[in-house]
C-alpha cells in the first residue's frame, strides 16, 4: 500500500479554491507518473489521493496481473470502469488513472463529466526505462517496452488529446513536473496570479 502523503518541501505557495473544487485525473502511459506526480498534487492540493489500479486490485482482491492472466483485458477494463465510477462519485480528488482507462469510451466520457482530465506526456526513451524497471505490467511481460509503448502511441495519443490539460513532463524532477501540472490547471481553470 503505497503512503499517501510522499514527503517533499515544495511550497507552491497559496492554493485557490478552483483547483479544490473538482477530482484531477492524471491519463497517459504507463510510467509517465500519474502515481508520483498524483500524490505529490493531492499533497500540494490537499486533497485525497486515489490510485485506480490499487483501487481495482482492492475490490478485486487480487493483482492487476493476475485479473489479466484469468479473466483477460476486456474484463479488467469492465472492472476498471466500475470502479473509476464509483470514485468519481466521492468529493474532489486526485485521481491516478491506469494507461488504458481513459482510451475506453465510456470511461473517458465518466471522466469528462466527473473530473478535469491531465494528460501527463513524456519522451517514449524516458518511459521504456522506467517501465523496465518492474514486472508488474502485464501489456509488457515478456515484451520490449519501447516496441509496445510506439503501438500504444499509435492508437492513444489520439484519444489522450482529448485531455482538458495536456503537460509534457520529460525527465524533469517531480517538483518541476508538479509545478508545469499547476500552472496548467491554472491556465485551464483561467486563473491569474
Amino acid at each position: 500500500m503505497s503512503e499517501p502523503h510522499p514527503p517533499h518541501t515544495h511550497n507552491p505557495g497559496p492554493i485557490e479554491p478552483q483547483l479544490r473544487a473538482r477530482t484531477i485525473a492524471l491519463v497517459g502511459l504507463m510510467g509517465v507518473g500519474k502515481s508520483s506526480i498524483g500524490k505529490r498534487l493531492a499533497q500540494t492540493l490537499d486533497l485525497p489521493f486515489r490510485d485506480a489500479d490499487e483501487e481495482i486490485e482492492r475490490a478485486a482482491g487480487r493483482s492487476i496481473s493476475e485479473i489479466f492472466a484469468d479473466r483477460g483485458e476486456a474484463e479488467f477494463r469492465a472492472g476498471e470502469r466500475r470502479v473509476i465510477s464509483r470514485l468519481l462519485e466521492e468529493p474532489p480528488h486526485i485521481l491516478a488513472t491506469g494507461g488504458g482507462a481513459f482510451i475506453q469510451p465510456e470511461t473517458r466520457e465518466r471522466i469528462r463529466a466527473g473530473a478535469i482530465s491531465v494528460w501527463l506526456r513524456a519522451d517514449l526513451a524516458v518511459l521504456a526505462r522506467r517501465i523496465s524497471r518492474k514486472d508488474t505490467r502485464p501489456l509488457v511481460a515478456g515484451k520490449d517496452p519501447l516496441a509496445v509503448l510506439r503501438a500504444q502511441v499509435e492508437t492513444r495519443y489520439p484519444i489522450y488529446a482529448q485531455a482538458d490539460v495536456t503537460v509534457e513532463t520529460g525527465e524533469t524532477s517531480h517538483a518541476v513536473s508538479l509545478d508545469m501540472v499547476l500552472q496548467a490547471l491554472r491556465r485551464h481553470l483561467g486563473i491569474t496570479s
